[in-house]
């Protein structure tokens, strides 16, 4: 029986999602008059900004200074650390656009899920002189950035597997076809090779629930998640960005630009999940990712959130009284934190098998970790 590569619809709706950027030379470069028109360009979500290079420069190679190349972008002052992908980026920093946004309502298989998606281009400046070698590491073209992706794929795999010998045994053929299939969003070409890796992370019987479908399913998917539901095990590959938050604010369009990546907690830390006979949620991953920020013994104030169907008010309830969760996004989706875990996992994932997570945090005190 012939395997079925192409993926599910959540996969297939996270591999085509693109970024639209607006993308002007920096003023301190412009040797021009008048200066060149800003370039327009739709950046993929799974994708990483210096590869978008070649598309870019024709824009402005007429407008550059005499000097080598050494390409960075930078977001309202802040350089983009090209090693992250394009869409963790848009999701950590733009968590409130400054233009009109649509708000997309998608069911995957009878789960609800809203995404946010620009009308407009979000606005990057791209320097080819400078660059910030204390801020950034070195990015000297396409094969680094093919490197670090290997690289975090073996370290993907090592946590998952405890070795990362598939990895390191694939063949050379095997590595361009994973490579190229990331580069041109090939969703059933990356399967099709990542299949021969064992990466198998979690156990998903929600998914097969979506699949299964019954009328009053939807509804159900809370009241599920709080019995038996979906269990699961394994260690899961997790990159946590927060952006802690000090000043009272109700709205994120308040929130102070993030003009230092030091306002910016990262954790690169695997979940470990035991079958303990029930679902292990969203929520449950973000407390085992940041247990100082929960309080004791706060069961109370989860179920009280639970009842009222607010996701996000049942995980305030869960945290300290110094902290309050503002946002929680994943490959441009605000999911309900009573999501089961095995199923953002297995849907939400990155092609190096990690998870990305942003997270917005308003605290009395900047969080360290």
């Amino acid at each position: 029986m012939a395997m079925d590569y192409r993926g599910t619809d959540a996969q297939q709706y996270v591999w085509g999602g693109a970024i639209p950027l607006q993308i002007h030379l920096h003023d301190s470069e412009v040797t021009t008059l008048p200066p060149p028109p800003p370039a327009l360009v739709l950046a993929p979500r799974l994708g990483y900004l210096p590869l978008l290079v070649p598309q870019i420069k024709p824009f402005f190679s007429n407008s550059l200074p005499p000097g080598v190349d050494t390409v960075w972008f930078e977001y309202k002052g802040l350089p983009l650390k090209w090693y992250v992908p394009t869409g963790a980026l848009f999701d950590l920093l733009c968590a409130e656009p400054e233009r009109p946004w649509n708000l997309t309502k998608c069911w995957f298989g009878n789960l609800l899920i809203t995404r946010s998606s620009s009308c407009f281009c979000i606005e990057l400046e791209i320097h080819f002189r400078g660059y910030p070698g204390n801020v950034l590491p070195p990015c000297e073209g396409e094969d680094i950035i093919k490197w670090s992706f290997i690289n975090s794929l073996k370290e993907a795999a090592y946590i998952i597997n405890g070795n990362c010998k598939n990895i390191m045994n694939m063949s050379q053929s095997d590595q361009t076809e994973l490579w190229r299939s990331v580069l041109n969003g090939q969703l059933e070409a990356y399967l099709r090779v990542s299949s021969k890796l064992k990466l198998d992370i979690v156990g998903d019987d929600f998914s097969f629930k979506l699949n299964s479908s019954t009328s009053n399913f939807r509804q159900s998917i809370i009241t599920d998640s709080e019995t038996s539901g979906t269990t699961m095990r394994g260690r899961i590959p997790v990159r946590l960005y927060v952006r802690s938050i000090d000043k009272d604010i109700d709205d994120l369009e308040d929130a102070p630009i993030a003009d230092s990546w030091d306002n910016i907690s990262y954790i690169n830390s695997p979940v470990e999940v035991h079958d303990e006979g029930k679902c292990f949620t969203l929520h449950d991953a973000i407390k085992a990712l940041l247990p100082e920020l929960f309080a004791e013994g706060s069961s109370e104030g989860a179920n009280t959130g639970e009842e009222s169907g607010d996701a996000q008010t049942a995980c305030v309830g869960l945290l300290s009284h110094r902290a309050e969760v503002k946002l929680v996004r994943i490959q441009g989706i605000e999911p309900q934190l009573e999501i089961p875990f095995g199923w953002v996992v297995n849907n939400l994932m990155n092609p190096e098998h990690y998870l990305h997570i942003c997270i917005y945090i308003k605290v009395l005190d900047p969080i360290t970790v």
